[in-house]
C-alpha cells in the first residue's frame, strides 16, 4: 500500500500516523506546506512541501497544481487529508480516490461557521470525500451538520509501552497537580491557576505545586497571574519539553487537569496520556473530553471556565486519597480497553483496505 499524507508535517499526529505507517512496511510520503514543515520530522519521514504562491486561503489553491503532478509521480493508493477546511480543501480539489479526510476540531467547529463561503467550502470538501474520518463521536456529529454521509470515529489514542505506570518516590505530603498543553486561553490554563490558588489557601499545611508543562503566546500573562495570586514559588513553568520527556512528566503528577474552553478540544489526547500513566484526570465538558472520560470513574468532568469547580474537584481528591489510586487504576483500564494506539491505528489500517476492495479509485 502506498499513502499519501496530507497534512502539518510539523503536528505529532501526523508523525504518529506517518511513523506507524513505516513500522508498517507501508509506503508513505508526508505532504506538507513550507509553514508547516518540520526539518526534524522529514528527517525521519519523506516529505514533499507543497507551494504557497498566493495569499491567505489562496495560498492552498496555488498546492493543486503541484499535488497532482506529485500524485501523477508517486501514484498513491490513499491520499489522506487532514484538517478539512485546509489540506482536505486541497486534497479535494485534485479529484483524486479515494481520499480519506479527517476532521480534527476548530476546521469543522468554528471555520464553517465565520461566513458562508467557509460552510460551503468545508461542504464541497466533504461532498468530494469518500471516507470521512473523526476522533469523537461529539466531532462526528458536528461534521454531520455539513455532509449526510457517514463519519467514521477512528479515536487517537496512545502508545501505551510509552504511556504508562512509572514508579517513583514522593513525599509524604507532597501533591503535584499538573497540565500537559499549549500556553492559551483555548485551554483553560488561567482556570488552572486559579484554581489552584484556592486549593493552597485550603491545604497551607501540605506541600502543593502547579506543573505546567507546554509553552505558548500567553505563558508571561500566566506567570503573571501566578504572581499575582502569590503561587509564583509553588508554580512550575518548564516550557516545551521533547515529546518523549512527556510520560516522566505526568508520572510526577497526582491530578492531570485539562479545562479546556472550546470544543475544538475534540478528543482530548493530552487527558487520555493521563489517564494511561494512573493519574486522576479533571477536565471540563468540552468537545470529546466528557467522551473520553468517564465521570466519577476515571476523572471528573465541570463545567468549563469554573475555576471553583475545578478545585472542588482538585480538593475532592486530595481529601481521599484511596479513591484518587483506584480512579488511576481504573483510568488505566479504560484506556486499554478503548484507546491503545496500535488497536486504534490498525482499525484505520483496516479502512483503508475495506475502501481499496470497493474499487474506489481514480
Amino acid at each position: 500500500m502506498r499513502i499519501l499524507l496530507l497534512a502539518p508535517s510539523k503536528s505529532i499526529h501526523t508523525q504518529k500516523w506517518a511513523l506507524f505507517y513505516k513500522q508498517n512496511n507501508i509506503e508513505v510520503k508526508v505532504v506538507t506546506f513550507a509553514d508547516h514543515y518540520s526539518e526534524d520530522n522529514a528527517s525521519k519521514v519523506d516529505t514533499f512541501v507543497l507551494p504557497k504562491l498566493l495569499p491567505g486561503k489562496l495560498a492552498y489553491f496555488s498546492g493543486v497544481r503541484a499535488l497532482k503532478k506529485l500524485i501523477q509521480e508517486y501514484k498513491p493508493d490513499i491520499l489522506h487529508s487532514h484538517y478539512v477546511s485546509s489540506y482536505g480543501l486541497v486534497g479535494a480539489l485534485t479529484g483524486f480516490k479515494p481520499h480519506f479526510v479527517s476532521v480534527w476540531g476548530r476546521d469543522i467547529f468554528q471555520f464553517p461557521l465565520q461566513n458562508m463561503l467557509n460552510k460551503r467550502l468545508v461542504q464541497f470538501t466533504l461532498k468530494q470525500a469518500q471516507v470521512i474520518c473523526s476522533t469523537s463521536k461529539v466531532m462526528a456529529e458536528e461534521t454531520n451538520l455539513y455532509t449526510n454521509k457517514n463519519v467514521y470515529v477512528t479515536p487517537f489514542g496512545v502508545d501505551l509501552a510509552k504511556f504508562r505506570p512509572i514508579p517513583h518516590e514522593k513525599e509524604k505530603d507532597s501533591l503535584v497537580i499538573g497540565t500537559v498543553k499549549a500556553l492559551s486561553d483555548k485551554y483553560g490554563i488561567g482556570d488552572l491557576i486559579k484554581a489552584f490558588s484556592q486549593v493552597t489557601k485550603k491545604y497551607p499545611e501540605k506541600d502543593l505545586s502547579l506543573l505546567i508543562i507546554g509553552d505558548g503566546p500567553q505563558r508571561k500573562e500566566y506567570e503573571g497571574l501566578a504572581a499575582k495570586l502569590n503561587i509564583e514559588e509553588k508554580t512550575v513553568f518548564t516550557g516545551k519539553v521533547p515529546n518523549d520527556d512527556v510520560p516522566n512528566y505526568i508520572n510526577k503528577m497526582d491530578i492531570f487537569a485539562v479545562p479546556s474552553t472550546e470544543n475544538s478540544e475534540s478528543f482530548g489526547v493530552a487527558a487520555v496520556e493521563a489517564m494511561a500513566c494512573g493519574v486522576p484526570v479533571v477536565v471540563s465538558d468540552v468537545g470529546g473530553l466528557p467522551e473520553v472520560v468517564k465521570n466519577g470513574e476515571t476523572g471528573y468532568v465541570v463545567p468549563k471556565e469554573s475555576p471553583d469547580q475545578l478545585a472542588e474537584k482538585f480538593s475532592y481528591l486530595i481529601e481521599n486519597p484511596q479513591l484518587k489510586e483506584k480512579i488511576g487504576q481504573q483510568a488505566i483500564q479504560h484506556v486499554n480497553n478503548h484507546y491503545n494506539w496500535i488497536d486504534n491505528a490498525n482499525g484505520m489500517l483496516e479502512l483503508y483496505n475495506q475502501t481499496l476492495k470497493k474499487g474506489m479509485r481514480s
